[in-house]
């Protein structure tokens, strides 16, 4: 075994490589961007170095500078992690050149994955289904679109040289062709430096399930069963799990066999994942292989009960596979979800921001947290702004879906704004409780996750913020207008230990004044309480009769007129989170109305909506634009983001041009 390991990436992949080395007394070293200063890898790893700027390709994509390190501190392997170099069979290469392990396929292998189109060819020579298409090398739009017509509609685009769900287009019909062309090879050149691009037929509804493989150097292959990925938005996996509800013993079996024949077809060793798409008969399709572990690796891991980052480094390190195929199985049900910086409410747009407030749920036996950053990290406008992984296992559906719910009501996100609403809602969501959503449903039914809310759970989660406010912070801020000391109650929970509204010393009940901010609603509250009794009354709604309230660390349980009720409780200092079990609710507690929006921008401004690059203008000034006509595209956190004129009018500023850099919020273009 290795004495000594570099990580070359970052972020939570980064930290659970070093978990891993730490465990079995491996030195781990970890490169650092100057983004990355006082990131959470950097301050794992046994000793870290700086590579570069905050640009991937200024650091985590130069592999002269990794290598310079990996010399320099006598790092017996490289673990590239997945992302950034995972999958450059260069630099697999030039580390073997070095004298160096990496701990991954030899890039011989990668070469045969690296192109999907070429890998399409090879997986059918070798007996593996693969999607009817095109994966020609003559690359010009006249082509393209003979063969998207030979094929028929619809039809997917994908870039060749890609992954991570970038560069890829559906078109439903052939005058939408010419334009998702040039932006999936736009996109493709700028996420993979290549825009060739291969056309596919589109299976409509299909699932997404993958096949964990296992190679050696001594040429035995094997599979770790299957994670399924149906739940997708914009190509980009969600939620995963294991095993697939929509498979059968048989169905499982066969694309187990399929996935190991493709792994023998390219002489694979160490991790890989074979990804097929399945139609609703079961028919299923070679998609492409992963060289690299995946970012859902968890899944496999907790229901084969096997370290695949270990397996890894024993594979790289000349060892055999540890286990047989016959010696593995699958135990119970594990289920991940990806908790990201994004804003659900405005196209899913990434977000950056220093983390104000981050709980997320503890380590036991049913939960794990992979995570790369603790609060008071800053998510980065340079990188993926995922903030942790969210894994859970039982021992079926039902119960690790339950399992999933409790911790992700333990998570509370302040900062940049994230998905944990969006999740919350989607694994109550009946395609994912029944385990029939197929990749397309997010898409396809964008308004499936925003039911509306029900006014009585709005209506009680109110009223335990405020019962939960006096509990806890007592009524002597200045959100209030009386004055809280402890009492001298032993139980600090009790609702007696404030000498408040909720105090039984006086003859009469206390009461006391509040203004509740819920969104941009601003409420009066009153309250009137006394011996633990009391009534809320919030705005114009009739009061409500409380009762038995206590506060046990994040658990508040009251009578409500009369029902008993239990909440979790989160929050920080004026800001109170309720959770009732189904849903959350954020409020502030405020002493006067603040004034909100910008107050400022023109009807006819066009903001930019995070820090990011512009690639392409379509406009100029004096032209006369329509309402939602697409005016320029901004690149940011590896994604394009299309910028559209919110009206008719005529194009009176466009302060910006291609390859111009522009932060958050700066004016794009101005309308007359």
């Amino acid at each position: 075994m290795f004495s000594s390991v570099l990580i070359a990436n970052r972020g939570e992949i980064a930290c659970r490589v070093v978990r891993t080395c730490r465990r079995l007394g491996i030195r781990t070293i970890a490169v650092y961007s100057e983004a990355d200063a006082d990131a959470q890898h950097v301050r794992l790893a046994d000793e870290a170095w700086p590579i570069g700027g905050p640009r991937p390709q200024d650091s985590y994509l130069r592999g002269d500078a990794i290598l310079e390190v990996a010399r320099a501190r006598g790092a017996e392997a490289i673990h590239p992690g997945y992302g950034f170099l995972s999958e450059n069979a260069d630099f697999a290469d030039a580390v073997a050149a070095a004298g160096i392990r990496f701990i991954g396929p030899s890039g011989t292998s990668m070469r045969k994955m690296g192109s999907k189109a070429g890998a399409k060819d090879l997986m059918a020579a070798a007996g593996v289904p693969v999607v009817p298409g095109y994966t020609g090398e003559d690359q010009t739009p006249a082509t393209l679109a003979r063969e998207a017509d030979r094929i028929g509609y619809p039809l997917m685009i994908k870039a060749a040289h890609g992954g991570g769900g970038k560069g890829m287009r559906i078109v439903r019909e052939a005058d939408a062709f010419e334009a998702a062309l040039e932006s999936c090879k736009r996109e493709a050149a700028n996420a993979f430096g290549r825009d060739r691009v291969l056309l596919e037929r589109y299976i409509e509804q299909p699932r997404h399930i993958e096949i964990q493989v296992f190679g050696d150097h001594d040429g035995r292959a094997i599979h770790l069963f299957e994670r399924e990925c149906s739940a997708q938005r914009r190509y980009q996996k969600v939620l995963e799990e294991s095993p697939s509800p929509f498979l059968t013993s048989e169905l499982r079996t066969r694309m187990g066999e399929a996935a190991v024949a493709a792994a023998h077809a390219i002489d694979y060793a160490n991790a890989g994942t074979v990804e097929f798409i399945v139609a609703p008969s079961g028919e299923f399709f070679f998609m492409e292989i992963n060289t690299r572990l995946q970012v859902e690796h968890p899944v496999t891991e907790q229901v084969t009960g096997l370290d695949l980052v270990e397996w890894q480094l024993r594979v790289a390190a000349g060892e055999p596979l540890p286990l047989a195929q016959d010696a593995i199985a699958q135990q119970g049900h594990a289920i991940e979800l990806r908790l990201y910086a994004e804003d659900p409410d405005a196209g899913f747009l990434p977000g950056s921001g220093t983390l104000t407030r981050l709980r997320l749920p503890a380590d036991d036996a049913h939960v794990r947290v992979d995570a790369g950053v603790v609060e008071g990290d800053t998510v980065t406008i340079f990188y993926d702004p995922m903030i942790a992984k969210l894994i859970v296992h039982d021992s079926d559906r039902p119960r690790a879906l339950a399992r999933l719910r409790e911790a992700l009501a333990a998570c509370e996100i302040e900062g940049p704004k994230s998905n944990l609403v969006f999740l919350e809602r989607l694994v109550r969501n009946d395609a994912v409780i029944d385990g029939t959503i197929d990749t397309g449903y997010l898409d396809r039914r964008d308004d499936a996750l925003k039911a509306p809310e029900d006014a009585d759970a709005v209506r009680a989660r109110r009223i335990a913020a405020v019962a939960a406010r006096l509990l806890h912070h007592g009524s002597g801020t200045a959100a209030t207008d009386s004055t809280a000391t402890r009492g001298t109650d032993d139980d600090p929970h009790s609702p007696w230990a404030l000498a408040d509204g909720w105090h039984g010393g006086g003859r009469a009940g206390h009461r006391t004044r509040l203004r509740l901010r819920d969104g941009d609603d601003v409420l009066d509250v009153h309250v009137v309480g006394r011996g633990g009794q009391g009534r809320i009354a919030i705005g114009d709604a009739p009061a409500v009769e409380i009762a038995g309230a206590r506060l046990d660390g994040d658990t508040l349980s009251l009578r409500m007129d009369g029902q008993a009720r239990r909440f979790r409780i989160g929050g920080h200092g004026d800001h109170v989170l309720i959770h009732d079990g189904d849903a959350r609710q954020a409020f502030v507690f405020v002493t006067r109305e603040t004034r909100g929006g910008d107050g400022g921008a023109a009807a006819g401004d066009l903001r930019a909506p995070m820090p990011g690059r512009i690639v392409v203008v379509r406009a100029a000034v004096g032209d006369t634009v329509a309402a939602g006509q697409e005016l320029l595209v901004m690149e940011a956190m590896k994604m394009e983001i299309s910028v559209k004129a919110p009206r008719d009018g005529e194009l009176a500023e466009l302060p910006v041009a291609a390859g111009d850099f522009v932060e958050a919020d700066a004016t794009l273009a101005r309308l007359a």
